[in-house]
């Protein structure tokens, strides 16, 4: 099930931290993202020009909405702006009781400012034990560690130790907090010196230390990392934290799989940010880098409408088959004997192979109702039409009865054979895909009459061949081996569907010479 995410958090417009990153970042790991917002912000990849908080009541609003419809899988709290919204956040979390919580504390400014006042930073106190995992930069840990715990007096900015310069310095305040607080710790070396930036996930009540290793990544575009990093460890833990297949949440502890995993998304994002080119400052990361590369930004059509394009695109080639003598002289039954029977010599070579290349493409078929399709349609292709035409032939002699495979037939085989060789199913069956459909649709077509009456004569010259055109079960298969091979379009990447459809086209512009031959001094050229 998709995990429902929400965020409180103030809001940035220009899109890089915030509400703004968490939706994104949700996403980006495959939850669905809801946001309650606590501040709003004038800022760019410069600074904040301006903050306003709303009401704290209006926020309480915002959240008691949220709860009385939709179930709440996990929150991400971001920045509480004052002592009151967090009593407000705090008072509605020990309420809800959301399955996952993590908190991301805004407390002090990349510049080293305090961002709470004095009041907000002791009723943090509060609030921290009411989360699983808290995910402080260097600053904000140093501030944490300064605080008494739940309901001890004090707990004073001046009592917080100096911000940690070593990495033993930071793993020893995030066991402190951990311990104080009862909370999950994720400590970042991202603001430590060096060419390392590592990352530890903290757990006092375990007595566990989980590090994570990285390199320094070299970019200007860390402009809301914090924020969106702890959505996506949000977001993955509440969906069971990338647990491996087969482990169930009371085999696994799922947030050092969480934090794996969202620490790569993360640098992969991070790698691409620049490429983003937004502001003249700290540039957002690229939340979606990844997804784009491998999904691409394009819907992928339905079946349907793969069906309706690939159909529509060898209008030309139909057309140019129903112009063809040969067609026309097999439907008003003026077309001569002997290329007729040329036609029926070159499709029984023609069919051999073919039926060679529908087992090969039951052989590769993915699932067994492929296998099971493709294997019968080799089988009809020996045991039906091939004897038809054997039956057909055996009762004539001369010169195209008996005549090798021309070159327009092996053109064709070799298209279909080099093809299934390189073992790619998708675009064999779509190259197997116009012998199918365009004989029904011709036979479709001839039996309803849109060749003129003459081919629904009993006494046609070729009535039993054409009946064989119009055979309904080869009606019905052509819809299944149609399913088949949309199916697998829809569901490949672009680059994978456009090699489909080229292996499609091909196929057909050798329909067009095939049925082109009879009649023709040489064959008609094709390129594959």
């Amino acid at each position: 099930m998709t995990a429902r995410v929400l965020s409180i958090a103030g809001s940035d417009p220009s899109g890089g931290a915030g509400i703004q990153a968490d939706l994104k970042s949700i996403a980006a790991v495959g939850g669905y993202g809801m946001a309650a917002i606590t501040a709003l912000t004038a800022q760019n990849t410069r600074g904040v020009r301006a903050v306003h908080v709303p009401p704290a009541s209006f926020l309480a609003e915002q959240l008691d909405a949220l709860a009385d419809d939709i179930a709440i899988d996990a929150v991400k709290l971001g920045m509480l702006a004052n002592a009151e919204v967090i009593g407000v956040v705090a008072e509605w979390l020990g309420r809800v009781r959301p399955p996952v919580v993590v908190l991301d504390p805004v407390m002090v400014a990349t510049s080293g400012d305090r961002l709470l006042a004095p009041e907000a930073e002791r009723a943090m106190r509060e609030l921290l034990p009411l989360a699983d995992l808290v995910t402080p930069n260097l600053a904000e840990l140093a501030v944490l560690a300064g605080l008494g715990g739940p309901g001890e007096p004090g707990g004073a900015a001046a009592a917080a130790p100096p911000v940690a310069t070593t990495w033993a310095e930071a793993i020893a305040q995030a066991e402190t907090v951990s311990a104080r607080f009862g909370v999950r710790v994720l400590a970042k070396g991202g603001h430590l010196g060096g060419d390392s930036a590592p990352d530890a996930l903290v757990d006092a009540a375990s007595a566990t230390i989980v590090e994570f290793a990285g390199s320094r990544i070299a970019t200007t575009a860390t402009h809301g990392t914090g924020c969106s990093l702890s959505s996506a460890i949000a977001t993955l833990a509440a969906s069971g934290g990338g647990r491996r297949s087969g482990e169930t949440p009371t085999e696994a502890d799922p947030w050092p799989a969480a934090v794996a995993e969202a620490r790569r998304w993360l640098r992969e994002s991070l790698r691409h940010g620049e490429a983003l080119a937004v502001g003249g400052g700290h540039g957002p990361i690229s939340h979606f880098a990844g997804l784009w590369s491998r999904g691409g930004t394009r819907t992928a059509p339905t079946p349907a409408e793969v069906e309706a394009e690939w159909w529509a695109s060898i209008r030309g080639i139909r057309d140019d088959i129903d112009a063809l003598p040969f067609i026309r002289g097999l439907a008003d039954g003026t077309l001569d004997r002997e290329p007729f029977l040329g036609y029926l010599a070159q499709d029984a070579h023609y069919l051999r192979d073919y039926a060679r290349v529908l087992a090969e493409a039951s052989r590769l078929a993915p699932d067994a109702a492929g296998q099971a399709f493709w294997a019968h349609s080799a089988h009809g292709s020996i045991i039906g039409e091939l004897e038809l035409h054997t039956g057909w032939l055996g009762r004539e002699a001369g010169t195209a009865a008996s005549a090798p495979p021309d070159a327009t037939t092996t053109a064709y085989l070799d298209h279909l054979l080099a093809t299934a060789q390189r073992g790619d199913h998708a675009v064999l069956i779509a190259a197997l895909l116009p012998c199918f459909w365009i004989y029904t649709d011709l036979g479709e077509r001839l039996a309803a009459g849109e060749f003129g009456e003459a081919a629904l004569d009993p006494a046609h010259p070729y009535a039993s061949w054409l009946a064989t055109y119009s055979d309904l079960g080869f009606a019905v298969a052509t819809r299944e081996a149609i399913g088949f091979v949309t199916r697998a379009a829809a569901s490949a990447t672009p680059e994978h569907r456009a090699r489909m459809h080229r292996a499609f086209v091909a196929s057909a512009r050798h329909e067009l010479a095939f049925f082109a031959a009879p009649l023709a001094s040489q064959a008609v050229a094709v390129t594959a």
